[in-house]
């Protein structure tokens, strides 16, 4: 006989009588336990999200993969193909191996947390990847630092470093397929959270489209409400046990976002919405308490207190180093545009900074006969070189807005072509550094002309001090409209960080070698 109930089919055995006679009716509980187990870990994986599951997965793989890196460093390095090249010198055996990498696997799961492996907010690939290289990179400098204190522990390099790269190929491949499981799990809805989007204008229509489109993201649309309705809404999380409302339309009423603020704290739903101009704009902020009264100051940028201090000390330094460095090629340089054309070979640019206008030093790109300031105003007539750059920004400047770009400029030397499309005309920017009125990372200072024309919202730029390079020059530097690079810029503003200033001065020799000028 079979009983069906809310743990399955049960099959009942055969009917006993106890010592009192009474018939009593056994069932197999093993089919009780294994669908107990089943159905536990669905509902677990259902009610805990995807995030937090795989996240937890990912501690305990990863352990497992680096002891398993160092056993199989050990395992290629007696095998005897190896050996025949190269005998072994060193007397550790396998246990000694798996134990040593037991241990050291616990502090690279430090380094690894560090890194931001096990954050619950789901990276980008390309950036889960590169921490797992920083992260097995700063593992194994922790291991070479180690054995040059004790050297007996570690007599191999070869283990070391074969369990090195072992360690990055493994966790990879193991994080592109957990990766691609979570995906597939999300596709089916396992794990997803359910939400309720609450608007009606452009932004709603984007995410909603997203949100379909991309179901990886982990999000499953139960209904879409142009308003908060109490009823409904008490409705559907009942039927369907909402995870998240999201207020999409930042013009809603007071009342109504307070309405949803409420229905979302009594049932224990998460609360997001999409900020609107003021919102974005007060993201940073401090909190100030005089006379028992809360004052809110709405901060312009995080780099304040000691980033700042760190930012400039960085600026200090980077730049010594480089003008040492770098002096053989400026001099070069220097002679090559002397040995070219009359005039200085250093230009100073007039542009704007928070604090005024002040002067950047460039290599001089054009004939002088062309150049604007003071100091070539005994070369040429200035006024007339002002309206012939207008007439040449008129018809061949490819950007718009206030800034402008000329396209195969005729007043470029030969030499000024070449420094302009590998940007080592801005090298002497370098000294601009050093003193203090630029950083190696910011926004791109521009001239009055065009600080003139700027919008109000342009004048985000001007928050911070300007940079020789920035996140819209390795964005697409000239080729960026400006309305885009002011986007661009004003990000970096908000959120800027040193890790993000590193990231940025990184990628910039790799942008200028692989970009096609057109000057």
């Amino acid at each position: 006989m079979t009983v069906k109930t809310e743990f399955g089919l049960l099959t009942c055995l055969e009917p006993k009588k106890d010592s009192d006679g009474v018939t009593v009716f056994l069932f197999e509980k093993t089919l009780i336990f294994k669908y107990n187990i089943c159905s536990y870990l669905f509902k677990f994986i259902m009610k805990k999200k995807s995030e937090l599951v795989f996240t937890a997965i990912k501690i305990p793989l990863d352990y497992a993969l680096l002891v398993l890196s160092g056993v199989l460093a050990y395992l290629i390095r007696i095998n005897e193909n190896i050996t025949q090249y190269r005998q072994v010198e060193f007397n550790i055996d396998l246990n000694e191996i798996f134990t040593t990498s037991l241990l050291l696997s616990v502090v690279w799961l430090l380094f690894f947390a560090m890194a931001g492996l096990y954050k619950f907010r789901r990276l980008k690939i390309t950036d889960e990847l590169g921490k797992i290289i920083l992260a097995c990179s700063t593992g194994m400098s922790a291991i070479i630092i180690y054995m040059f204190f004790v050297r007996e522990l570690f007599d191999s390099r070869f283990i070391v470093l074969t369990a090195w790269v072992l360690s990055i190929f493994l966790i990879i491949v193991a994080r592109i397929i957990l990766r691609k499981i979570q995906n597939i799990s999300l596709k089916f809805g396992v794990g997803s959270h359910k939400i309720i989007i609450v608007g009606n204008n452009e932004a709603t229509k984007e995410l909603i489209k997203t949100f379909k489109q991309q179901p990886e993201l982990g999000y499953k649309i139960i209904a879409e409400c142009k308003k908060f309705d109490n009823e409904k809404f008490i409705d559907l999380h009942k039927k369907y046990f909402i995870d998240e409302i999201i207020q999409t339309d930042s013009s809603l009423s007071r009342a109504e976002s307070i309405e949803l603020i409420n229905f979302s704290e009594n049932n224990n739903i998460i609360f997001k919405y999409a900020a609107g101009t003021f919102e974005a704009r007060t993201t940073n902020i401090d909190v100030h308490m005089i006379a028992g009264i809360p004052l809110i100051e709405i901060r312009k940028t995080k780099l304040d207190g000691w980033g700042k201090i760190a930012k400039r000390l960085i600026d200090f330094i980077y730049s010594i180093i480089l003008i040492v460095v770098l002096s053989p090629v400026m001099l070069i340089i220097l002679l090559a545009i002397k040995i070219e054309s009359r005039g200085p070979a250093i230009f100073r640019n007039e542009r704007v900074s928070r604090h005024g206008k002040f002067h950047v030093f460039k290599f001089r790109s054009m004939y002088a006969d062309y150049c604007i300031g003071k100091q070539f105003e005994k070369f040429t007539d200035q006024k007339k070189i002002i309206e012939f750059e207008k007439d040449l920004i008129k018809k061949q400047s490819e950007r718009k807005g206030p800034v402008y770009k000329i396209l195969n400029d005729p007043r470029r030397t030969k030499v000024g072509r070449f420094i302009e499309r590998t940007s080592l005309d801005e090298l002497p920017q370098l000294f601009n550094v050093l003193i203090g009125n630029m950083s190696l990372v910011g926004p791109r200072p521009h001239q009055p002309r065009e600080v003139e024309k700027y919008e109000m919202h342009h004048k985000r730029v001007l928050d911070i001090k300007p940079g020789i390079t920035g996140l819209a020059q390795i964005s697409g530097r000239s080729d960026l409209d400006f309305e885009d690079e002011v986007k661009l810029d004003t990000y970096y503003i908000e959120n800027w960080s040193l890790k993000l200033d590193f990231w940025i001065m990184l990628k910039t020799p790799l942008v200028v070698l692989s970009r096609k000028s057109k000057v």
